[in-house]
């Protein structure tokens, strides 16, 4: 599963997929063997997502295909 993709061109299957980050879905999905697919429409809520070790990938909106292009390692380690 990629790390970062846009909507529509990834079948996630039997993943949990969130809207936002929230803790204590990501642990029980990931306690369980789950995957887990957060959506996000910001750099920071990329980053946010991926900074997560329960994250598989995250999702971005059709409609911001720019953020397939953010440098990841910068915007972790700057």
């Amino acid at each position: 599963m990629p790390e970062l993709v846009l909507e529509g061109e990834i079948d996630a299957g039997d993943a949990l997929v969130l809207d936002r980050v929230d803790i204590e879905e990501l642990r029980a999905a990931f306690n369980a063997g789950r995957p887990v697919v957060v959506r996000a429409s910001s750099a920071e809520e990329i980053t946010a997502a991926l900074t997560r070790p329960e994250v598989s990938c995250v999702v971005v909106p059709a409609d911001r295909a720019d953020l397939l292009e953010i440098d990841l390692t910068e915007l972790t380690y700057g």
